[in-house]
């Protein structure tokens, strides 16, 4: 009884907080009526605003909304669809902009991705000595180029290496690019996923956890490690010890992680209070190619291949199911980049596999765009460089509108030097307003 009794009272005290919180909102942003008896807030009228009612729509989002970068796990490039993608849109931010020197992680609030999309993740928004990202986007295209094949789930390992259990390469390479470094040192929200063996369900690596929980803090090269975890099971430990998981590649847990990044910032109230909806999300959701099954006639695929499909199959529903979640808005809201390699030239690719991969991209970007909605079919609209463009435009848009929000939009919970637990994050919440 004394349970329900304390859910019943904090119930009337949010309830009683946000009308509270309602009502000063609108008498600051619009006046409010004290004669109405009702306690109800009455509609803004010419005379009460300082627009005009055709710009009235700005007021809806007046703590502007939580723009989000996806990025897929390998597919047809092997990653080099998405670093190409993030050079371009990287470019596109900097001259929409004005900011020569601007950084990919500078216009986006929450970054996830999958298996390779995980380490670009992790390269683009993680925190050098200087404060800055370690990587530009050119240094993470240069990192996908030449190590993408130790983090592709289809690539083979060498005979000794299978014979003799040596660990993936690539977690030598991850060791040496971010040290020590851990996902408290990142810059921005992170989520990167991978599939835990030891409960059978996935788990995702989340700066928004490692700040608050000693126990979910891992090291980046750890976090690459395990979402790239593609021959065999890596085991990965947190900072303190304190946590272990069986990992093997986010690929197999969710190729496409856009829909957990969404569901994270709805829930997330503490770091995104005013994200109700996906009308208070820019999101920017980048693939690396659909791939060609290359079976000829009623040949069965292989193993490596049907796991391809399916995978890349699941990325394709995931957009579709999230594209006609946005309903109208997602032409403005929310943008897919994928490109197909069915309809690539190939004649035009070099033998060298680096070539080869940077050459099928750049035709990928300029293929035209389409779009998925579920049940409705795809439509192609414009290229996906065009795309890019565009939603660099959105995005520098909503970062000039935050200079006017009257609410943060986005509250970062901040590390701190103390090895104690906590005992609730709002004791040590510090507001900061994305830029």
């Amino acid at each position: 009884m004394a349970t329900l009794s304390m859910i019943d009272s904090n119930s009337h005290m949010d309830k009683l907080t946000s009308e509270i919180f309602s009502i000063l909102e609108n008498k600051f942003l619009f006046g409010y009526d004290n004669n109405n008896n009702n306690n109800n807030v009455t509609s803004p009228t010419k005379d009460q605003v300082s627009v005009p009612i055709d710009e009235m729509k700005f007021h809806k989002h007046v703590s502007g909304k939580v723009r989000v970068l996806s990025i897929d796990g390998g597919g047809a490039t092997d990653g080099v669809l998405a670093a190409m993608s993030i050079v371009h849109l990287e470019s596109s931010l900097r001259r929409s902009s004005g900011i020569p020197d601007a950084r990919i992680s500078d216009f986006f609030d929450v970054v996830t991705g999958s298996g390779i999309g995980g380490v670009l993740a992790a390269l683009l928004f993680t925190k050098g000595k200087d404060g800055e990202p370690l990587f530009t986007a050119d240094d993470a295209l240069r990192f996908v180029v030449e190590n993408g094949c130790k983090m592709s789930r289809f690539c083979k390992p060498g005979v000794f290496r299978r014979i003799l259990g040596n660990p993936p390469k690539s977690g030598k390479v991850f060791s040496k690019t971010f040290g020590d470094l851990s996902l408290k040192d990142t810059v921005k929200a992170v989520l990167i996923p991978c599939y835990d063996l030891t409960t059978g369900a996935p788990f995702v690596f989340s700066r928004a956890d490692a700040v608050e929980m000693e126990g979910c803090d891992f090291k980046m090269s750890d976090v690459c490690a395990a979402t790239t975890a593609v021959n065999g099971p890596v085991e990965t430990v947190s900072v303190d010890r304190r946590t272990k998981i069986s990992a093997v590649t986010g690929e197999l847990a969710m190729n496409n992680p856009t829909a957990m990044a969404i569901t994270h910032i709805l829930n997330n109230k503490q770091e995104f209070p005013f994200c109700n909806t996906v009308d208070d999300l820019l999101v920017v959701s980048l693939g690396n190619g659909e791939p060609s099954c290359g079976v000829a006639g009623n040949q069965t695929p292989s193993r490596a291949a049907l796991l391809k499909i399916v995978g890349e199959t699941v990325s394709d529903t995931v957009d579709q199911a999230i594209s006609m979640a946005f309903g109208q808005s997602r032409a403005s809201n929310y943008g897919r980049i994928q490109g197909n390699k069915g309809f690539v030239d190939s004649g035009n690719l070099n033998k060298g596999k680096e070539t080869n991969m940077l050459k099928l991209a750049e035709q990928m970007l300029r293929q035209k765009n389409v779009e998925s909605v579920l049940f409705q079919g795809k439509k192609c609209n414009k290229t996906n460089l065009d795309k890019l463009e565009f939603f660099a435009t959105e995005i520098v848009k909503e970062t000039e509108r935050r200079k006017l929000n009257i609410l943060p939009t986005v509250v970062l919970r901040q590390t701190t030097t103390s090895s104690s637990p906590r005992t609730s994050s709002a004791t040590t919440l510090s507001i900061t307003s994305s830029n």
